[in-house]
């Protein structure tokens, strides 16, 4: 496709060079080129991809998007100066695919926590209704069946286009994608129209990239203003925020607050959640195999972006039955010796004191809790995880996330702030896997044993970015497999 079709009425001052060249690939990546490459120079966190411009014109790249002035290109180099060339960068993505997603429903989900958990429920009901699926979050990308690798929550726009073309092509009906704040921020997904848009709540995090909470909400309400459904916590302190940010027709629905679709007669046992709503007049009944309060919420997001695919309810009933895990998402695991194992992704405040106080509601012993917190992340929630988490445990390990280029015992000091606020006792091991042996050896038959922070992660990131490989759930699994024979 020639480069001035791909541009379309993006505004953009030609520096030099042909703007019919044929454009056959796109990349930002300099490690990425091959002939007829159009290059585009995004200033990333750790590098600038203008610094690489050069590189990948010797590699065959034919053609670069700036944002910054930039010297010493070939003069047969076309070169386009744009404001802001991430959000350019997802606009001709989406030409140079012909707009993939145009053919299928997208349904974005955005929120501090819940994310990935209501995309498997709201997966698992338009599956149930027939329909072919693909699916876009933290674990997994998916299409159909068949799972494809995922690095980030939202892919980068080119990759985000170049899936949605793939899904397009294999007859995907709806695409049901996490939306993180980060994407909405970098223009990721500028471009893309959402039949449905669901906003889940909005809790401390993240800070290290927003800088303020203002910062953090402004860039969750974005996915509002290009969504034909809003489907809205009315229960959320920002809801009526989000709300206002809506240029769709809003769905709301909570436990507490008046909504469009309200939870009552809430029944939550260590095995799942029931709840009744009232649809159309009718009292309807759901349940779902995932333990806890928030779990209900996560139902009730599911149910309404259903119902506003005009999926019935008898089928949304039966499709929210058959989601019996959410990998890393409140998984138990059970010990012969009489002790529970719950691995979950919880790595913010909200998160932790969600499940903390859900297992507080079925507990029979101790709450063995081993946690820590990302380096070269937010600092300020350290202190408040630990207060959370020496609140509501009965024994704590403090132990390492994923340190990054932090000294792991530091952060784990600054955790321990907040521990030394409340009574519980506990323990700092900074290598992850002693910390959950420990915990484990420490438990006793009827205690659970709440291992959070990486939940599906398989990899421990440390200094100048070595990744191991680490899995949680791998250790207990060993552990019990040991403790059985």
């Amino acid at each position: 496709m020639k480069l001035k079709e791909l541009m379309g009425s993006i505004c953009y001052q030609r520096i030099q060079g042909n703007i019919e060249v044929d454009i056959s690939h796109l990349s930002y990546n300099s490690k990425h080129i091959q002939p007829g490459t159009l290059f585009f120079c995004i200033k990333g966190f750790q590098t600038d991809g203008h610094q690489y411009a050069i590189d990948a014109v010797q590699k065959g790249a034919i053609a670069l998007i700036v944002e910054d002035s930039i010297s010493n290109i070939p003069e047969d180099i076309t070169v386009l100066q744009v404001d802001n060339t991430r959000k350019v960068m997802s606009l001709i993505s989406t030409n140079f695919y012909n707009h993939p997603a145009s053919k299928m429903n997208i349904i974005g989900v955005t929120g501090t926590n819940g994310k990935t958990t209501i995309t498997f429920l709201i997966d698992a009901i338009i599956k149930e209704a027939g329909r072919k699926t693909g699916v876009i979050g933290t674990i997994h990308n998916k299409i159909g069946d068949k799972v494809v690798p995922s690095e980030r929550t939202t892919p980068e726009s080119i990759d985000l286009q170049k899936l949605f073309a793939q899904m397009e092509s294999e007859k995907v009906d709806d695409i049901i994608m996490e939306v993180s704040s980060h994407s909405l921020a970098l223009d990721r997904v500028a471009g893309c129209h959402f039949k449905v848009g669901v906003f889940t709540n909005l809790t401390l995090d993240h800070l290290d990239f927003h800088k303020t909470m203002d910062q953090y909400k402004a860039a969750k309400a974005k996915l509002f203003q290009h969504s034909e459904y809003a489907v809205i916590n009315a229960d959320d302190s920002v809801a009526e925020y989000i709300i206002k940010s809506s240029n769709g027709k809003v769905l709301t629905y909570g436990i507490d607050k008046d909504a469009d679709l309200i939870a009552y007669d809430l029944q939550i046992t260590a095995d799942g959640v029931s709840f009744n709503i009232d649809i159309d007049n009718e009292k309807r009944n759901f349940y779902l195999n995932i333990p806890g309060k928030f779990s209900v919420y996560n139902g009730l997001a599911a149910i309404g972006t259903c119902l506003c695919l005009g999926i019935p309810p008898s089928i949304i009933q039966e499709g929210l039955k058959k989601v019996n895990n959410v990998p890393g998402r409140f998984q138990t695991i059970s010990s012969p010796v009489g002790y529970r194992i719950i691995v979950d992704y919880a790595h913010a405040p909200d998160g932790l004191e969600n499940i903390l106080k859900t297992v507080q509601e079925f507990k029979t012993g101790r709450i063995i809790t081993v946690f820590g917190c990302g380096g070269n992340r937010d600092k300020s929630k350290r202190p408040i995880m630990g207060k959370i988490a020496g609140t509501y445990s009965d024994f704590c390990v403090l132990t390492s996330d994923n340190p990054r280029s932090e000294e792991p015992l530091q952060i784990l000091d600054e955790i321990e702030v907040g521990i030394q606020k409340t009574d519980c006792p506990y323990t700092k091991i900074v290598d992850r896997k002693k910390g959950i042996i420990f915990a484990l050896e420490e438990a006793r038959a009827e205690d659970i044993v709440i291992i959070a922070g990486k939940g599906h992660e398989k990899y421990q990131i440390f200094d100048q970015g070595q990744k191991i490989h680490f899995d949680d759930v791998e250790i207990v699994e060993e552990y019990i497999q040991e403790e059985s024979m």
